[in-house]
């Protein structure tokens, strides 16, 4: 119990950690990439601080999520709350694909327009915007990727990747703003147009990891040939008739048929059932709960 609430304790320790860096982070890139874009005159700019102020919105939704995914089971939710940080995921990745639509609109509308000589030269400064928010963002990105798959959050993961989505998006803006002031300022509408590819690329693998968790997916081959494995070790097992597992969230559900010597008393057979039940929620710490059935050996 002391090493539960030690856990928990770490766990919501390194939450205020990410969030405190995420925030601050982003409201700081966003001040600076807005005044870069207004002054400097580049849309791509000004369309990568609306990206980054998206990140501040993003972050206290994983946080609300992995908040909630963290209550423990009730009355009307025995199984516990593991799929809000699906639902959270989701909605990160809407925003996403919004932020990036109306970035891609505004671009296309400025390429379709054909008045180049209409549109601003950038400044020097949102050229150094874009390259510091590289670095920035990507710093991010891996500081919370890192913490993420400490405390194997879905949500958190999401955020990293809305950070990595915005250093590449600063990127598209680098290449646009350089080219717009080497004399073809349509770049920077085209910049905003990739920013936007990248941002959708994003929040389409968010989308799809989200709607995975909550359809009951299997853990896949590779998760179910080392969990056989593992088992078929244990002691007293004949062998094993049924194997299925699905995810619930960032946990896994395990349903799972054992043939055990028919010639074992009920609670011989009942103890090596319970002996694999415990290691198996021991060495595989993302199962929420394995359920056992015993079979006599033919």
């Amino acid at each position: 119990m002391a090493a539960k609430s030690k856990k928990a304790l770490n766990e919501n320790v390194i939450i205020k950690q990410i969030s405190f860096v995420s925030v601050i982070g982003n409201i700081v890139l966003c001040a600076f990439k807005m005044f870069a874009g207004i002054v400097g005159q580049s849309g791509a700019m000004v369309s990568d601080a609306v990206h980054s102020l998206s990140d501040v919105l993003t972050t206290f939704i994983a946080v609300l999520g992995v908040r909630m995914s963290k209550k423990g089971a009730d009355k009307a939710h025995p199984y516990g709350h593991e799929r809000l940080e699906c639902i959270t995921s989701l909605v990160l990745s809407l925003i996403l694909l919004v932020t990036g639509l109306g970035i891609g609109k505004v671009g296309l509308q400025n390429i379709i327009s054909g008045n180049y000589h209409l549109l601003a030269i950038p400044g020097t400064i949102a050229l150094v915007a874009a390259f510091v928010s590289i670095v920035i963002k990507e710093a991010m990105y891996w500081y919370t990727r890192y913490y993420a798959k400490l405390i194997n959050s879905a949500a958190f993961m999401a955020d990293a990747w809305h950070h990595r989505s915005d250093a590449l998006s600063s990127i598209g803006s680098l290449f646009g703003i350089g080219g717009a002031m080497l004399g073809f300022p349509v770049l920077d509408a085209v910049a905003s147009v990739i920013i936007c590819f990248f941002i959708l690329k994003v929040a389409f693998d968010i989308l799809l990891d989200a709607v995975k968790k909550m359809l009951d997916t299997s853990c896949g081959e590779a998760y179910e040939k080392k969990l056989n494995d593992y088992i078929l070790n244990q002691n007293g097992i004949s062998g094993i008739d049924v194997l299925r597992t699905r995810m619930f969230g960032n946990k896994v559900y395990i349903d799972l048929e054992i043939s055990v010597d028919a010639n074992k008393t009920f609670r011989e057979a009942h103890e090596i059932a319970e002996n694999i039940h415990n290691n198996v929620e021991k060495d595989f710490p993302n199962t929420k709960h394995i359920m056992i059935h015993v079979n006599p050996a033919e």
